[in-house]
């Protein structure tokens, strides 16, 4: 039987004092953050606490899609920065599976997803 578990999100102010943005916020109250790298591509992540889920979309340079990746069963958000680095890191449990997303927002946007049986 799969227990629930509740997906742990930072608040606002958090996740602009580590990113540098402010989420929006849709129609459903999906957490929106748009962002963008230093060689112009763009990248809309948006995260649900409720349905538990997150959605990544990666534009590059030149207009043309480079990821659309959509998960549920999202356990924990969170959002770091360094000197040089800003990073979100998703982590997720489905069953006997789980894993981590992690997209690297700055210099250079980089996603890396690893979900494992456990």
């Amino acid at each position: 039987m799969d227990v629930y578990r509740e997906f742990l999100t930072p608040d606002d102010e958090e996740v602009y004092e580590a990113i540098g943005e402010w989420p929006d916020s849709d129609e459903s109250g999906t957490r929106v953050l748009t962002l963008q790298d230093n060689s112009g591509q763009s990248m809309t992540f948006s995260y649900d606490a409720l349905a538990r889920s997150v959605r990544i979309r990666w534009v590059n340079d030149r207009g043309v899609e480079m990821l659309d990746f959509f998960r549920e069963s999202a356990t924990r958000l969170s959002v770091t920065s360094g000197k040089l680095t800003k990073n979100i890191s998703i982590d997720f449990h489905m069953g006997e599976c789980a894993g981590t997303t992690e997209i690297q927002l700055t210099p250079r946007f980089s996603v890396r997803d690893r979900l494992l049986l456990q």
